[in-house]
């Protein structure tokens, strides 16, 4: 198990543009691991982006029936190179982060999606997801630009939220 260090706003990593993934060799399988070992030791995430790790790659590793109010979903997804390719509808959906751990926020995102990626084989594939579980993939996909979700809080005077400290 390789849990990884989760990068934290303002690293300057986390603005960073990924590089497209053109072969699965042993880098890749084990940024896949990391991924999944991080995302899974965190307890809560849904989802997490190489980048998040440091990782200067094109993968996301998402699996948004962690989430119970999210009925209809495609499980645990490897995804490499994703890309968003048709969108409809808007949802408004308060968003979390463990690269920004003290804050949520209130950000509009598409409530379906149709998103085109490569699997751990590099084999195309495309899905439909909406609700929770696009949302995911938005913001997933989103840390592969560069893009935190602070950058699309809806109004940073009132729509950006401190999380309460638990002790």
């Amino acid at each position: 198990m390789a849990v990884r260090e989760v990068l934290k706003y303002p690293d300057p990593r986390l603005k960073e543009i990924a590089e497209d993934v053109v072969e699965i060799n042993d880098y890749i399988k084990q940024v896949i691991t990391d991924l999944t070992d991080t995302m899974e030791a965190s307890g809560h995430s849904t989802g997490i982006a190489a980048t998040q790790i440091g990782e200067n790659v094109r993968i996301v590793v998402a699996d948004a029936s962690k989430n119970a109010k999210c009925e209809v979903n495609h499980g645990r997804l490897v995804l490499i190179n994703p890309e968003i390719i048709q969108w409809e509808g808007m949802i408004q959906f308060r968003e979390g982060c463990m690269s920004v751990p003290d804050y949520t926020g209130n950000v509009n995102r598409a409530k379906k999606i149709l998103l085109r990626y490569q699997d751990e084989n590099l084999e195309q594939k495309v899905i439909e997801a909406e609700d929770f579980e696009a949302v995911l993939l938005q913001h997933e996909t989103d840390h592969l630009e560069g893009t935190l979700f602070l950058d699309r809080v809806i109004s940073k005077r009132t729509d950006l939220f401190r999380r309460k400290k638990f002790k």
